[in-house]
C-alpha cells in the first residue's frame, strides 16, 4: 500500500525523552514530558500515551463524520464524542506495548447506524489503519 502524502508535520523530543520536552516545529506547542507515576515517574507533565490518546480520539471522530457523510450512513451529531483510553505495559515477548479502548458517544443515532459508522470510521481513520494488527484496539458504543 502506498500513501499519497498531502501533509507533513514535525515535532522534536529532547532532554530525557519521557522525562524532557517535546515541541512542534511550528512553535505552537511545547510540552513538558514526564513519565506517569504508574511507571515510576513524577506524573508532573505529560506523556506520549496522553498525546496519542488526544490524536486518536480527534482523528477517529473526524473519520466517523467523514464516513457518515460521504457514504450516506446518517448524521454524526455535533455533541458526538470519542474518549480514547490508551494503556501501556510490558509485552509478554519483551519491550512495551500499547492497548487502546475507544468509547464512542453518538446521541440520537440508532445502534445499527452507529455501529456501521464506527466500523467505517476505522476503515478511514489513519490511526486505526496504523494500529491494525499491531495494537489491540477495542471500540465501545456508550
Amino acid at each position: 500500500m502506498s500513501v499519497d502524502t498531502k501533509y507533513w508535520t514535525e515535532a522534536q523530543a529532547f532532554g530525557g525523552g519521557r522525562n524532557g520536552h517535546a515541541k512542534l516545529a511550528s512553535g505552537m506547542l511545547t510540552v513538558t514530558m514526564t513519565s506517569p507515576k504508574e511507571l515510576g515517574g513524577s506524573g508532573a507533565g505529560h506523556n506520549p500515551e496522553e498525546l496519542f490518546a488526544l490524536g486518536y480520539a480527534a482523528c477517529y471522530l473526524g473519520a466517523m463524520r467523514f464516513a457518515a457523510q460521504s457514504e450516506k450512513l446518517g448524521t454524526v451529531p455535533e455533541e458526538a464524542a470519542v474518549t480514547a483510553h490508551v494503556g501501556i505495559g510490558p509485552r509478554s515477548d519483551g519491550g512495551f506495548g500499547l492497548a487502546v479502548k475507544l468509547v464512542v458517544s453518538l446521541p440520537g443515532v440508532d445502534r445499527d447506524a452507529a455501529e456501521r459508522i464506527m466500523e467505517r470510521g476505522h476503515f478511514i481513520c489513519p490511526y486505526s489503519n496504523a494500529t491494525k494488527g499491531n495494537i489491540e484496539v477495542t471500540t465501545e458504543l456508550a
